[in-house]
């Protein structure tokens, strides 16, 4: 019997730091989710247009704007399969009624 209570009181103990650091993994993700700067549609568009145009490099675009490389590359490949979803006519809009009217009334 003593040695059950050994091994009940190893379990607990090591069921103790596991659970505090599964608690802490979940506190800073939803910080960092919490802090975590969002960026407008149209601050992206700037700063992919800015990339394309290559007047400064990635690095020194990302460095000043304050974002990873690897974020820059995400909004490029929106960017262009965005694009191209447009060209292709995936992303028709319905027109507005002054739109329809304004060509046919002058």
């Amino acid at each position: 019997m003593p040695e059950e209570n050994k091994l009940e009181s190893n379990l607990t103990e090591m069921a103790g730091p596991t659970r505090s650091a599964e608690t802490a993994r979940v506190l800073i993700r939803k910080t960092k989710r919490a802090t975590r700067r969002r960026f407008p549609t149209e601050d992206k568009i700037r700063i992919v247009m800015e990339g394309i145009r290559g007047e400064i490099s990635v690095s020194k675009l990302c460095r000043r704007e304050g974002i990873h490389p690897t974020i820059y590359y995400k909004w490029l490949k929106d960017f262009m399969e965005a694009g191209k979803g447009r060209m292709r006519g995936d992303a028709l809009r319905e027109a507005t009624s002054d739109e329809v009217f304004c060509g046919f009334h002058r």
